[in-house]
């Protein structure tokens, strides 16, 4: 089904990814989708959504193309979007990796690309899909794109949006979840949403019952982040300088190394004292504010107060300069043969003295 004259009027419109989902799902398509940005997770679910349904099966042999952007050029991508279907309605040609393409700045590709645009072959679906980054707007090509093409461009969104996402997609699959484990999930995994997707759809093959919200007990078992001895731990317990739990902590990654790496150790403690630097130095530090600058769920807030009350302003910079030397260690600079157990144990030891 062809996009209408209201369709076409929307087309020219800012798109979001559910727009141009919906639009698919009803079978609107239009000859040129152009997608770009530094989130990869919704490009692909529109270029795989287009791959996957678009064509029946019988149909993809003789009118799929699937090109990449390192292995293809304008003029190529052009002449095969020209061709005509065979025994289809439809033809899709997918361009995958298309910020790969080493011709969109010269001339004669720029051309070639630029007379397609504006008379496009209407039995072809042409898909580009320019991932981890955005299309120059202020070129002539993109302007063309936006003009005449379905564009979509899709940003990373900020960590504080997470919780609010994670909410959304387990909702979309028929499940609640409660608080903890939305905020569990953002602060183990961040604003990575197709790690996200992989990470609850691994879950939920584990859950039967959909009338019982998501708990944080189903997300330490089945994402896993180990209840007692994970990261998150040893921060609240260096928040409240909980010496007998930092050591059982300290004890168990050292029989275990391979639970907790050091280096990935060392940058989410970095993470955790830089936000308490923050935290120090903003002036409004209710609950609300604090959520926002320190970009973490307000169901943490109450850990990062705790945490400001037994670190002054002064001992955080102090402790992140000790992070900076335990970094360095971590990736062989003075270390004089010390083990990775060594490292993190002087740096615990120097952040609570």
């Amino acid at each position: 089904m062809p996009l209408t004259n209201d369709d076409k009027k929307k087309k020219n419109m800012p798109q979001t990814p559910e727009n141009v989902l919906k639009d698919l799902k009803a079978k609107k398509y239009a000859p040129i989708y152009f997608l770009h940005g530094d989130e990869s997770y919704y490009l692909d679910q529109i270029s795989d959504f287009i791959e996957k349904n678009v064509l029946q099966e019988h149909e993809k042999g003789f009118n799929q193309i699937v090109l990449y952007g390192k292995d293809t050029n304008l003029g190529t991508i052009v002449q095969n979007a020209r061709r005509f279907p065979m025994m289809a309605e439809k033809q899709v040609v997918i361009v995958k990796e298309a910020q790969q393409l080493a011709d969109w700045s010269k001339a004669d590709s720029k051309k070639i690309i630029e007379a397609y645009i504006k008379q496009p072959q209407p039995s072809t679906v042409l898909v580009f899909n320019h991932k981890h980054k955005s299309f120059n707007k202020n070129t002539t090509l993109y302007k063309l794109f936006d003009k005449q093409a379905v564009v979509v461009e899709s940003k990373k969104i900020r960590e504080h949006q997470v919780g609010g996402w994670i909410e959304g997609y387990f909702k979309q699959k028929g499940y609640q979840a409660n608080f903890k484990a939305t905020a569990m999930l953002t602060e183990s995994i961040g604003a990575d949403l197709g790690r996200l997707q992989t990470e609850i759809d691994k879950l939920l093959l584990n859950v039967n019952d959909q009338s019982k919200p998501i708990d944080e007990h189903l997300v330490e078992e089945h994402v896993g982040i180990s209840k007692a001895y994970n990261i998150f731990e040893l921060q609240k317990a260096l928040g409240v300088k909980d010496w007998y739990k930092i050591r059982q902590i300290l004890m168990y990654w050292e029989a275990n190394p391979k639970s907790q790496p050091l280096i990935p150790t060392i940058a989410m403690i970095f993470q955790y004292f830089c936000k308490l630097l923050v935290g120090h130095r903003v002036t409004d530090k209710s609950d609300q504010n604090l959520a926002k600058v320190l970009k973490v769920s307000p169901y943490f807030v109450k850990d990062y107060k705790v945490a400001m009350r037994h670190y002054s302003l002064g001992k955080v910079v102090h402790i992140i300069h000790y992070l900076r030397e335990a970094d360095l260690q971590s990736k062989g600079v003075n270390t004089r043969n010390t083990s990775d157990a060594q490292i993190l144990q002087e740096l615990v030891f120097k952040i609570l003295a």
